[in-house]
């Protein structure tokens, strides 16, 4: 009984906690969708994990600058005829061997062939935050305009929804004076009635479109379909034209984005991959260095005294070290090396043509970008001029109607005619809101 209390108390505390959660779940802003879609994007994630192979790639490649130390210890048994390797003598007998040694080497020159990799493995690595920093700049672009598109739907439905309760406003007047006998046109009623039907059929063409808007704006999220999830409207949002040529915000875009950047940065390492490519041409300097000793059971202390020289003083007796200094020098190696330098030019010509290309879409793209935001924007000023006359319009038309002097078919026009100006006036101004962001992507901020 006791526990059965602790829980309901429990529930009830919480309660008021989890219902704050819930209602903070079904409620998002634009700015929180973006971080949810930034946060759960797999694409981001797996920008960040080349981005980690590739700083572990420009460490390695600065500790290749490191000397190489190595040690080793053998243990072992030799059993039948065998080299006793302290005193050089052969023995025939089973005798218990052991060597030590450790050495080290350190490059002093090898055609500046690890200062190359170095510079081309820390312009990758740049590179590799360019892409991370794209693959998030995409994320957010997309979520904005599949945000807007829900406002766009939304307010949409709205509209849809009030042509509903005209219509039905109207019909239900019609069914009174249909009833009095009172109409003078008795299909006026059959008319408003099919327009009826007609809105109602819009209406949840309109509700499915916002639903189906919202689906894809949560699977940006990567999170699951909730048909409650509400999203808030943005304020302040003005349609404003762009200040710039397109020529102009294409050469903001060539310095601001991203994925620009990492195209012309992939070109650059690449360059320094030839030059490290060519530094295996060169002789090779390197210093060396090492230290040894050994042990054998078949060591023995004198021919007169057949006993065994203990472990620890063979290994210190038989002590040595040696150094020097190595230069290598390649002559002929299969033509390794000549191939390996022109797999590193053809790469480094992909490259550039990568980065060329880049810039050609990304010109393309903004000079389109740049052209539906101005015929959006021409659409939307003659459209503004459009819902004013078909409101006024049918404002005329509904008071004639009611008047009983204009038959329902003109009165339907009428309110055709302002039903679908006013759509489009909602669907125009979310187009500008849309290139808007688009040409705001491509200028390099993306303000919210």
């Amino acid at each position: 009984m006791r526990y059965f209390k602790i829980l309901l108390f429990s529930l009830i505390t919480l309660s008021p906690a989890l219902a704050h959660s819930q209602a903070v779940d079904t409620v998002l802003t634009l700015q929180r969708c973006i971080d949810i879609a930034v946060k759960n994007n797999l694409d981001v994630k797996q920008s960040e994990l080349k981005l980690q192979s590739a700083r572990v790639d420009k460490n390695q490649a600065k500790e290749n600058l490191l000397p190489s130390i190595n040690g080793q210890i053998d243990h072992g048994i030799n059993n039948g005829r065998s080299l006793n390797q302290v005193d050089y003598t052969y023995v025939n007998a089973s005798t218990k061997f052991a060597t030590y040694n450790a050495n080290a080497n350190l490059t002093l020159f090898s055609g500046l062939q690890n200062l190359n990799k170095i510079k081309q493995t820390s312009l990758a690595y740049k590179a590799g935050e360019m892409d991370l920093q794209q693959a998030k700049d995409l994320v957010t672009i997309n979520t904005i305009t599949a945000y807007l598109q829900v406002l766009n739907n939304t307010e949409a439905l709205s509209q849809v929804q009030n042509q509903v309760e005209v219509s039905k406003q109207q019909l239900d007047r019609l069914g009174i004076l249909e009833k009095q006998g009172a109409n003078k046109q008795p299909n006026d009623y059959y008319d408003v009635k099919g327009t009826y039907a007609d809105n109602q059929v819009t209406y949840v063409n309109a509700k499915a479109t916002l639903q189906t808007s919202k689906l894809n704006l949560l699977q940006i999220l990567n999170i699951p379909y909730r048909p409650e999830i509400r999203f808030e409207k943005i304020n302040g949002t003005e349609i404003l034209p762009q200040t710039g040529t397109s020529d102009e915000i294409y050469q903001t875009a060539l310095a601001q984005l991203a994925y620009v950047k990492a195209a012309t940065l992939r070109r650059q390492s690449a360059e320094k991959g030839v030059s490290a490519a060519k530094g295996a041409l060169s002789p090779t300097i390197s210093l060396f260095g090492g230290l040894n000793t050994t042990y054998s059971s078949a060591t023995k202390v004198s021919d007169t005294n057949p006993a065994t020289i203990p472990y620890r003083d063979q290994l210190n007796n038989n002590f040595n070290n040696n150094f020097g200094v190595t230069v290598r020098i390649p002559i002929l190696n299969y033509w390794q090396n000549r191939n390996k330098i022109t797999l590193a030019k053809i790469d480094l010509q992909n490259y550039k043509y990568i980065e060329e290309n880049t810039k050609i879409q990304l010109r393309q793209n903004v000079e389109q970008a740049f052209l539906n935001m101005s015929n959006a924007l021409e659409r939307y000023n003659a459209l503004q001029e459009q819902v004013k006359a078909y409101k006024e319009s049918f404002r005329i038309a509904e008071i004639r109607f009611n008047a009983g002097v204009l038959n329902s078919v003109e009165y339907v026009l009428a309110k055709n005619y302002m039903d679908r100006a006013n759509l489009n006036l909602i669907n125009a101004r979310y187009d500008c809101y849309i290139y808007n962001k688009i040409l705001d992507y491509y200028q390099g901020h993306l303000a919210l």
